[in-house]
């Protein structure tokens, strides 16, 4: 009389190949909890530096050595004066999706006269040319309050910049500033407040923290893939009578 003694006879290639791929899998899933403590971090850091008063930057004898990244995010003021023939112009879409420019101008500052270069803000693609936004054109000392940015890197399918036209699809401080002649240019730019300029053009305040987190729903995929994999493979087997059958 046979007993209820279930048994399990696994294949030998099946198994190994559901090993393998149920290892990759998990160490996805695996891979993407640590990037989501990771994110998380990163984004309580910018929150803790967006939520900082502003400073003043980093001096320029400590540009050399600096790690922009570390200066990401953090508001600073600066005093100085604005090299209007010296703007850029970064393309870029508008609130309302509109195509114009981001415009970048150099910023002498007041003690030492190290340059950083300060995104004011928006222009629609008309009013490119200065002299439509004459009153933007700040003369003399100003301060400016924002936010210190690391320069972008370039995609892989980042348009080419055109220093000819003075059009860039990458804001890259070191670039820009052999394009147009600049020295002692800080490693960092800053993007302008919300600050209304004279004449209401640039529009500041562009700056945008908006960083997805998505690595927790990748970690369930992967997670759920696995287990769906697991259960395929002991159907399988339960099919071809090498599992859950009682012995005699």
């Amino acid at each position: 009389m046979a007993r209820g003694n279930p048994y399990f006879r696994p294949l030998l290639w099946p198994t190994v190949a559901t090993v393998i791929a149920l290892a990759m899998l998990v160490g996805l899933g695996l891979w993407q909890i640590e990037r989501l403590h990771w994110k998380l971090d990163l984004i309580a850091t910018i929150n803790t530096r967006m939520a900082a008063p502003a400073a003043l930057p980093p001096a320029q004898s400590e540009w050399a050595s600096l790690d922009p990244a570390a200066l990401e995010y953090h508001h600073l003021r600066l005093i100085g004066t604005f090299r209007h023939d010296k703007e850029l112009y970064y393309f870029a879409q508008g609130e309302e999706g509109a195509a114009g420019y981001d415009v970048i101008t150099p910023l002498v500052l007041k003690d030492g006269g190290g340059i950083v270069l300060v995104d004011r803000g928006f222009v629609p693609e008309e009013m490119k040319d200065p002299a439509l936004r004459k009153a933007g054109q700040v003369e003399g000392e100003v301060t400016v309050i924002g936010v210190a940015r690391a320069p972008q890197a370039r995609g892989q399918f980042t348009a080419a910049d055109d220093p000819v036209r003075n059009i860039w699809f990458t804001r890259d401080p070191k670039t820009m500033s052999e394009a147009v002649g600049l020295g002692k240019l800080a490693p960092f730019y800053v993007e302008a407040d919300a600050t209304a300029n004279p004449g209401g053009w640039p529009k500041g305040g562009r700056t945008r923290v908006d960083i997805r987190n998505e690595h927790f729903h990748y970690a369930l995929t992967w997670f759920g893939l696995a287990l769906g994999l697991l259960a395929v493979y002991l159907f399988y087997h339960r099919s071809q009578g090498r599992i859950g059958r009682p012995k005699a």
